[in-house]
């Protein structure tokens, strides 16, 4: 009987420890539901693409050369119309070149003009040689020596010709590498930052200024497969921008890309914003609002 009862006894106590452990359990985490997980799901109305606001014509204004900045005439933040002046660089001694070569083009011409009298000459001793021969006033000798020299001369003239082209060709590219130490802004647009200062050495390649448009403001960003199609060229748009609270902004399709990227399931759409620009800036972060398709 005693041995009955602690059996009994065991019995009770690993079963009031089964009831806990069979007792209602906690609900598990349910995981974050993407932004347009569920059709049903009032907000999967419409998708919002974020990205950076953009625009065509935004470069870097590298230098052509290596020289010295000698003058600065343009910084941030001002607007310049393309070809403004912006920089200088130390142009003397590619000027003093190029007043050399000017001189030597100019004395060549001169060669190439007594060249040319001398030519006349040759040709008018060559023709009197004839006629005196046609008379049998002349020698054999002296014919052929007036022919010479009229042929000789000619090609005088076709080296002393090949001499100013080449001289010219050099003034050329000298022209050049003067132009080359003027830095001037590649499109209308407005500098954004300046890299270098006045008397500063710099390299061929070297940032000197940084040039952006203002617009058209772009917007370049990726979608689903499930959008394919359903975008077309010219599409109107919503775009908003946290930075503007208030704003509201049309846009329009501009390209689409005929093809999805296989290995992202993804296809490119780039949309253009319309009419006034309000607060936004090339940079900032807006968002596209587009219809789920269903």
């Amino acid at each position: 009987m005693a041995l009955l009862a602690v059996g009994c006894g065991e019995d009770r106590t690993s079963g009031g420890s089964v009831t806990n452990a069979a007792g209602p359990a906690p609900a598990p985490v349910q995981p974050k539901q993407p932004a347009v997980a569920a059709p049903s799901d009032p907000g999967d109305a419409s998708l919002a693409v974020s990205g950076p606001i953009i625009v065509e014509h935004e470069v870097d204004v590298a230098a052509q050369r290596d020289g010295l900045i000698a003058k600065i005439y343009f910084d941030a933040p001002a607007r310049v119309k393309a070809g403004t002046l912006l920089a200088e660089l130390d142009g003397r001694q590619v000027e003093a070149n190029l007043a050399a070569a000017r001189a030597k083009t100019r004395s060549i011409e001169a060669d190439l003009k007594n060249w040319e009298a001398e030519e006349q000459v040759f040709k008018a001793d060559y023709v009197r040689q004839q006629h005196l021969w046609d008379l049998g006033l002349t020698s054999q000798e002296q014919l052929e020596h007036a022919r010479y020299k009229a042929e000789s001369d000619q090609w005088d003239m076709k080296r002393v010709t090949e001499l100013l082209n080449t001289s010219k060709e050099e003034e050329r590219s000298l022209e050049l590498e003067l132009e080359k130490t003027k830095v001037k802004a590649p499109f209308d647009g407005l500098i954004a930052r300046r890299y270098v200062r006045e008397g500063q050495n710099v390299s061929k390649g070297e940032r000197l200024f940084w040039v952006t448009a203002e617009a058209p403001l772009l917007m370049r960003f990726t979608l689903p497969e499930k959008y394919f199609g359903k975008m077309h060229h010219g599409q109107p748009l919503e775009v908003t921008c946290a930075d503007a609270p208030g704003e509201k902004h049309l846009a329009k399709v501009k390209e689409v890309s005929p093809v999805v990227d296989p290995s992202s399931g993804t296809f490119e759409v780039l949309v253009e914003l319309t009419g006034e620009r309000g607060s936004l800036r090339p940079g900032m972060i807006a968002a596209v609002h587009l219809d789920t398709p269903h």
